[in-house]
């Protein structure tokens, strides 16, 4: 560990930071382009950033899947924007905190006769206090990265045999949180203490890392895969903690931050607009390219990662 911790203070560079902070003030690039009769798979629709982005699809032509926790909410998404603009939309159930679900939910998008031609996920979490799944995994690292690496895996063939998808991560900025790096012998929080920032961070790192080894199967088919920051905006994400973190983030932090209709806009933009076409690999801040951190680009670690979590969720290699 102390040997990449002194590669990756070699590789920091202030002009990423500085690009970072100035790319935090870009507006997206808007693509007006319409999606009709395509296809759209986003996790967390119902609210938040997931939410405007489906209504963005939805007013372009594009037809939903949506894949959520709640029910009722998920029926009257699915009923308004059915109204409202004319496509189909559908959804699937599953909390993407509980491992069976991601196994059933991604077994039942593989199986699909369509094409999915864009695969976005939004769902996410973040916690002040360090939480277990039922399967035992760390909560944020499960949401954030367990869920989209392993429905991504699932995927792999139905994609390359559609021979063209597109396959956005929502990631962060945060990933630098995690500065020197993910822990692999200690992916759960067991050895450290708990930080929220520091959880959030590994597990967006971790989706860079897994980024370019799933890029590396996808290479020459068509598919490509990036990883987009969705700015600083409002969302309801959070609410899982405690009430003083409430009261700050609503009285505090959300009155800084921005609609996440900026964050729909980029979704559109990456997940259609043809100026984007084969690209793959790339980290975006809202439609900005930019250079993550380094550790979030090395690719020993990231196959590392990849066996481990092959191995700590049961996953047969199969590739």
């Amino acid at each position: 560990m102390k040997k990449k911790t002194v590669q990756y203070i070699r590789e920091y560079k202030w002009s990423n930071i500085f690009a970072m902070i100035s790319n935090n003030r870009k507006d997206p690039k808007i693509c007006h382009d319409d999606f009709k009769g395509k296809l759209v798979v986003i996790t967390g629709a119902t609210s938040g950033i997931g939410n405007i982005t489906a209504r963005k699809y939805a007013s372009k032509g594009a037809n939903l899947l949506c894949i959520n926790r709640n029910s009722e909410k998920s029926e009257n998404l699915k009923s308004e924007i059915e109204r409202v603009y004319g496509v189909k939309c559908d959804y699937k159930i599953a909390d993407l905190s509980n491992l069976d679900d991601i196994f059933r939910v991604s077994d039942e998008l593989a199986q699909l006769d369509e094409n999915i031609d864009v695969l976005i996920h939004n769902a996410g979490v973040y916690l002040t206090k360090r939480e277990l799944t039922p399967d035992g995994f760390e909560k944020v690292f499960m949401v954030h990265y367990l869920s989209s690496f392993l429905m991504n895996y699932f995927l792999m063939d139905k994609l390359k045999a559609q021979e063209k998808a597109r396959i956005i991560m929502v990631g962060s900025e945060g990933h630098r949180f995690a500065a020197w790096g993910l822990r692999l012998d200690d992916l759960n929080w067991e050895k450290r203490k708990y930080s929220g920032l520091k959880s959030y961070g590994s597990a967006k790192m971790a989706q860079l890392l897994s980024m370019m080894v799933f890029n590396d199967h996808f290479k020459n088919s068509g598919v490509t895969i990036n990883t987009m920051h969705p700015g600083a905006v409002k969302t309801e994400t959070g609410q899982e903690n405690g009430p003083v973190y409430r009261w700050f983030k609503k009285h505090f932090f959300d009155k800084t931050l921005k609609s996440p209709d900026i964050s729909a806009e980029a979704l559109y933009y990456l997940g259609v607009s043809r100026e984007v076409d084969g690209f793959s690999e790339f980290f975006f801040n809202l439609t900005t390219l930019e250079e993550p951190a380094p550790p979030a680009m090395d690719k020993e670690v990231a196959y590392a990662l990849w066996a481990e979590t092959l191995k700590m969720t049961g996953v047969k290699e199969h590739i």
